[in-house]
């Protein structure tokens, strides 16, 4: 035993140099399998995609606007329609616009992590909600979500009648179902109009004021005001208008609110006044909607400017989504970024919903990453067009979450 520890003690010094090289390849070892785990870990649910977001409850526990965009080869072909569909806005038919990445933009699936957003069945959704209005109430990015549902539903129902709800924009019937579907035109939601200095004066005049839009907090837009008197569903948006100095300029035509007819004073900022007309118009649909309506809010659509807003320059030349920290410095409420009037409307949205019989129907994260499926300079307009989406495209997957909405309440009821 003396030997043994005698031969042990003096090979020390050459036992220690071969153990050194041995613990380095252990080492390296460990850090292999730690990066195979990691990258699995990637496949699985990749960390750069994960949101913290408020979760809210759909089909269970699984919180379906919480995920990241999988690439996925095996996307069906043809897409669900395609650019043939007439009621695609120009500026919006990405392929038929020859924009290089329009086929790649219909590959990329949302996959929320610890369940499935599978695309909604038409023929399914058509049986389901036979003798149903729905409508949707908003600026120009509902007329989008509005032609993806149209366009989806008519390959599967072409006897369609066009017809138009009062105030509606646009409207049509799929007979054999009696199924409505109605687009209603409104900026700002409340009613608004421009305004100009009375000579015989008045508070406005008296502080200095000589133009502007006149804003009507509590009175909805007549495109909509008998909306929620005829829609079994209501899908409302608003916020892009809010954001907006080239149409409302703060010094040469200013937002000017009134209530009850009379001007909110001393007057308020663009912020306060959305508060204010989110309040009256949330008040006014829920006092006025049929029995068993079922009412949805949008959140934002995010904007991918870069390099400037769209009448400065700005382009989103983007071929892929974004990556996380991309997607923060775009959006980030902290770090002011770039587009960050996006999160900042869901902020007044949040706080007006509170205790409403409105659910929030999620669409502003997962839409934040693709940067990439805009019209851009497909778009055919003089400036790059970073913030409607390419049909078919992005507002598919909005209204295959809105459906699976739809289909949890039924379920439920």
């Amino acid at each position: 035993m003396a030997r043994e520890l005698h031969y042990s003690s003096k090979k020390s010094g050459a036992s220690t140099s071969s153990i050194a090289p041995r613990l380095l390849i252990s080492l390296l070892c460990l850090a292999s399998l730690l990066l195979c785990f990691s990258l699995f870990r990637n496949d699985v649910a990749s960390p750069s995609l994960t949101y913290s977001a408020a979760p809210e409850k759909i089909n269970g526990n699984c919180n379906h606007s919480d995920g990241r965009w999988i690439y996925d080869h095996s996307v069906r072909s043809p897409p669900r329609y395609d650019q043939t569909c007439k009621e695609i806005f120009k500026g919006w038919n990405c392929i038929a616009g020859n924009k290089s990445n329009a086929i790649d933009i219909l590959k990329w699936r949302w996959k929320p992590y610890g369940c499935n957003l599978a695309p909604f069945e038409p023929l399914q959704f058509l049986e389901n909600f036979r003798d149903t209005n729905i409508g949707f109430v908003g600026d120009s990015l509902n007329r989008n979500m509005f032609v993806s549902l149209f366009c989806t539903l008519k390959q599967f129902s072409a006897e369609v009648k066009k017809w138009r709800p009062v105030g509606a924009d646009r409207g049509f019937t799929f007979v054999k179902y009696n199924l409505t579907i109605a687009y209603h035109r409104t900026n700002l939601l409340a009613r608004y109009g421009r305004w100009s200095a009375s000579s015989s004066g008045g508070m406005l005049e008296s502080l200095g004021y000589k133009e502007g839009y006149r804003i009507d907090v509590d009175l909805p837009d007549g495109t909509w005001a008998e909306a929620p008197s005829f829609h079994d569903i209501l899908v409302f948006n608003t916020g892009h208008w809010w954001w907006a100095p080239s149409k409302f300029d703060p010094v040469k035509s200013p937002m000017l609110f009134f209530e009850k007819g009379v001007p909110v004073t001393p007057p308020i900022a663009p912020d306060a006044g959305l508060d204010k007309v989110l309040t009256h118009m949330v008040s006014y649909v829920q006092k006025i909607a049929r029995p068993n309506a079922i009412l949805f809010f949008r959140t934002q659509s995010p904007r991918h400017f870069e390099g400037g807003d769209w009448d400065q320059g700005g382009s989103c030349p983007r071929l892929q989504p974004l990556v996380p920290q991309e997607v923060e410095q775009f959006f980030s409420v902290e770090k002011n970024g770039t587009n960050v009037e996006t999160r900042l409307v869901n902020q007044h949205l949040e706080k007006a919903l509170r205790g409403s019989n409105f659910k929030i129907l999620d669409i502003t994260h997962l839409s934040e990453f693709r940067a990439d499926a805009h019209p851009s300079t497909a778009g055919g307009k003089r400036h790059d067009d970073c913030m409607h989406w390419c049909l078919p495209g992005l507002t598919d997957t909005w209204n295959d979450l809105f459906i699976a909405h739809l289909n949890g309440i039924k379920l439920r009821n």
